[in-house]
């Protein structure tokens, strides 16, 4: 059985985006993989290179003026070593953020992240969801409860702490790390066969 390495590239200003990041966790491991937290703002070169060996690598920050946070646009551009080499092509990536606000341009930050992935030649996967909580029938506790496609988004009030965030949005985090984590299975089997095939 082939087990996906996956790593989650974040930064947390307040600590609500480390729960998100965690709850990835938590659902790629129930799902099989092998998984890495890497916190950009302390990044280690050995961490750089727990990122090259990585299947996928899930990016994750708050949204902060409209973007990702500082901390996190440093990362992007020191990862400009790998764009030069291809080094992380045809890897898989995903991204989630929060924000306090239920939109708070948190679309943007997503789009940063897919742009970063597509610049490595990564593969971006989406959350695969149907929007929740848009009927009068729905509920804010619905997974995706903030319709948002591109990856896992949540909100959190900004007077509160960490142990806020929503647990309907915690769920859509878990969602996506167990969506790459199977997908970078499916992946890593197609190559180990197509290898086959060609040898």
């Amino acid at each position: 059985m082939t087990t996906p390495v996956v790593s989650i590239a974040y930064h947390s200003g307040y600590g609500h985006t480390a729960v998100l990041a965690e709850a990835v966790r938590s659902g790629a491991v129930e799902a099989g993989a092998q998984v890495h937290l890497v916190k950009v703002d302390e990044i280690t070169d050995a961490q750089w290179e727990l990122l090259d060996a990585s299947d996928a690598i899930v990016f994750g920050s708050p949204t902060y003026m409209g973007t990702a946070s500082g901390a996190f646009h440093v990362f992007a551009e020191a990862s400009s070593k790998r764009w030069f080499g291809q080094d992380w092509k045809d890897k898989l990536a995903a991204g989630f953020t929060n924000s306090g606000s239920k939109s708070g341009d948190k679309l943007h930050t997503l789009q940063f992240f897919q742009i970063l992935a597509a610049q490595h030649g990564m593969n971006w996967i989406n959350l695969g969801l149907h929007p929740g909580w848009n009927s009068s029938t729905a509920s804010e506790h619905d997974l995706n409860r903030l319709g948002v496609f591109a990856g896992a988004a949540a909100q959190t009030n900004v007077d509160e702490g960490p142990e806020t965030v929503h647990k309907a949005d915690i769920a859509t985090a878990e969602h996506l790390g167990r969506r790459i984590a199977e997908t970078a299975r499916v992946f890593a089997l197609g190559r180990a066969a197509a290898t086959e095939v060609a040898a």
